[in-house]
């Protein structure tokens, strides 16, 4: 029997089951079928699941007329209303046990999984196939319809104006990319055991958790890693630069910065990662309007009423310039990550990720060496210079002289931008 008919008839069975047995929860299904089926209204996927011609074959990529499905005695087709169902459940299931590769599927598929334990079949284990799902949060789908939700509020799209929003899957660069220090480590293994037991915490009455300060030169990855840890731990990520919110008539900013939190409350549990916060520090120490420094206590406020334990709220915020923050700044945060330049070993290790998919014969340590000062920003730039230097001769393998010819057009990009380029 061919692959695609076995995919139809997983979907099929996934359907059936989870429209069975009220136990079952979107979090049981499948990714691809999860997001296929999502209701922005009911923030969900709402039973029964009808399983329409339209959804088997965008879902299986393939022309139901190709497959050999209309042979199969337990399937139903209704030409006058497009949709398929499995007219006998148990038949359905042993036709689908026997083949080779069911294992593997039931593997990956919590509804089958669950279904062929209760059933006794050797292999089925539900917890691990459960396991194997991530959850419903990471969905860009789950996100627009908490966005939705927010916009039909009164002042909702005033709150969605003020910052980006991405979901988990919305990242590029996950955990596994970094080359992090090992207090960066250790600081990374706190927040997710925080997360993990927030119920705990609250209990205990532990609130001033979860409040991090991230500093160091632009381009360490400041924002990059806060981004992976909203992937990590299947939470929304919320960003805001505090120079954005700050608006030309001065009693909008303090509006603007509640606005914000409270934006993150709503999307709880979340990430909330405000970029420049320096631009505290700037604020407090100038002589401009009262209202502006009013506004920057709008913010401290803020940042003492918000709670990872009680609120559900990861704070994270980022600075490039650390020494221009006063006490009042640094007392609100319970954890200091810092973000230094990377060292010659770290640098041959962010290279050798950069370049694991890249062929050719280069030096990764010596590139390493060569890279003193550079940051990890600095050090992708690098290879994306050789890559598209290599290009232009239609190459797709990199040479070290390709490498080493980045690393020079890179430092002469670096002495215009400090502005000791002389003509």
């Amino acid at each position: 029997m061919s692959d695609i008919t076995l995919d139809i008839v997983e979907l099929l069975l996934t359907a059936q089951i989870y429209n069975k047995y009220p136990d079952m929860d979107v979090n049981d299904l499948p990714k691809d079928i999860r997001k296929h089926y999502w209701s922005r209204e009911h923030r969900t996927v709402p039973k029964p699941i009808r399983v329409t011609v339209k959804d088997i074959e965008k879902l299986s990529g393939a022309d139901i007329a190709s497959s050999k499905i209309r042979s199969l005695p337990f399937i139903d087709i209704d030409d006058i209303e497009f949709s398929t169902k499995i007219t006998a459940l148990d038949v359905a299931a042993d036709w689908f046990q026997k083949n080779d590769t069911s294992c593997e599927k039931m593997s990956h598929n919590p509804v089958l999984a669950f279904y062929f334990e209760k059933k006794s079949i050797i292999g089925a284990d539900y917890n691990s196939a459960r396991s194997k799902v991530r959850p419903k949060e990471v969905d860009r789908e789950w996100i627009e319809s908490l966005i939705a939700d927010i916009e039909k509020e009164e002042g909702g799209s005033d709150m969605l104006k003020l910052a980006h929003i991405s979901a988990p899957e919305d990242t590029r660069q996950t955990i596994k990319d970094f080359v992090l220090t090992h207090e960066q480590e250790e600081e990374t293994k706190k927040i997710v055991k925080a997360i993990q037991y927030r119920d705990y915490l609250r209990h205990i009455g532990l609130y001033d958790v979860g409040k991090i300060l991230m500093v160091g030169p632009p381009g360490t990855g400041k924002t990059s890693l806060a981004k992976a840890m909203s992937e990590h731990l299947s939470i929304p990520f919320v960003e805001v630069r505090l120079s954005m919110i700050t608006d030309q008539y001065l009693g909008e900013t303090a509006k603007n910065i509640d606005r914000v939190f409270s934006l993150a409350k709503k999307l709880s549990p979340c990430i909330l990662f405000i970029d420049e916060f320096d631009f505290v520090a700037k604020t407090r120490s100038s002589d401009e309007h009262a209202a502006l420094k009013r506004a920057v206590n709008t913010l401290l406020k803020a940042i003492d009423n918000i709670s990872l334990t009680t609120d559900g709220v990861l704070l994270l915020a980022a600075t490039n310039h650390p020494k221009m923050l006063d006490s009042a700044a640094w007392r609100r945060f319970d954890d200091i990550m810092k973000f230094p330049l990377p060292d010659v070993e770290m640098r041959k290790k962010i290279l050798d990720i950069v370049t694991k998919e890249i062929k050719g014969d280069f030096d990764t340590a010596e590139i390493a060496s060569l890279t003193h000062g550079y940051t990890g920003s600095d050090l992708r730039m690098v290879i994306r210079e050789g890559v598209l230097s290599a290009l232009v001769t239609e190459r797709t393998e990199l040479t070290q002289k390709d490498m080493l010819n980045a690393v020079a057009t890179f430092d002469e990009r670096a002495v215009i931008k400090t502005n000791e380029y002389e003509e």
